[in-house]
């Protein structure tokens, strides 16, 4: 479906849309110690042509179908950034486009796979954050070496190789200030015992990385993959200051 890419119109008229008022109370309900962003935050949404929206819906109603919980708002920033790096000639053919959503629980399945060719959500699974990012939630981001934590923003998959935490993915962060240490900073994907969907069933939260998305060793393989070389992973997280400065999001 996604052969060629799509003319987009990049422009934002303005701002949009506030923060849901469905997404501020799950996390004030879920965790009410998380930052949430003040009652005049905001989030710009992509102004999109009747055609693209469409589109959008479609592949949406599908995901959730298939039981993702991602937020509409999330999929729509995610899908602006994937049509991006596809117009600039920076990704792949295969229209794979990872969504890691870090507003949600450790306990929950954040990220989602999704096959924009075929509208099919691919995988659906828990993934872990940076250990100084937050304990259940992550909550702190940045870019610099050995802090610890997740970054923000928009990469592309690159190849793959065994290391000491087994089968990995080169990650190239596409975003300056937010992510473009990646490589730098060893911030790949792979496969962790910490990671386990297991725990969870223990009353637990799942485990944390040095800053890498690191899935459930069962499934790191399949997932790895599936999105390697030159597809789409956006990790994202409604933080004001990568909302405001992201030229991914407001370019």
């Amino acid at each position: 479906m996604l052969s060629k890419s799509y003319p987009m119109k990049m422009s934002l008229a303005g701002i949009f849309l506030l923060i849901t008022i469905a997404l501020t109370l799950s996390f004030r309900e879920k965790n009410p110690e998380h930052r949430i962003l003040s009652a005049g935050s905001s989030m710009e949404r992509p102004d999109l042509s009747d055609k693209k929206a469409d589109f959008i819906h479609s592949i949406y109603s599908s995901i959730t179908a298939s039981g993702s919980q991602l937020s509409q708002q999330v999929f729509e920033i995610a899908f602006s950034g994937f049509d991006k790096l596809q117009a600039q000639g920076k990704l792949s053919q295969d229209s794979i486009l990872t969504i890691i959503d870090f507003s949600k629980s450790s306990r929950e399945k954040r990220m989602h796979v999704v096959d924009l060719k075929s509208g099919r959500l691919l995988f659906n699974s828990v993934v872990a954050h940076g250990r100084n990012s937050g304990d259940e939630y992550a909550q702190h981001f940045s870019n610099q070496p050995n802090s610890h934590k997740s970054s923000l923003g928009f990469y592309v998959t690159r190849g793959t190789y065994s290391g000491s935490n087994g089968y990995s993915m080169i990650l190239n962060g596409m975003e300056k200030g937010f992510n473009d240490k990646a490589k730098d900073r060893a911030i790949v994907m792979h496969g962790a015992a910490y990671a386990n969907e297991n725990v969870l069933y223990s009353g637990q939260r799942l485990g944390r990385s040095y800053g890498c998305p690191a899935l459930p060793q069962q499934l790191n393989k399949q997932v790895i993959e599936k999105i390697k070389g030159g597809n789409c992973l956006f990790i994202f997280y409604p933080d004001q200051q990568y909302l405001n400065n992201s030229k991914m999001i407001n370019g």
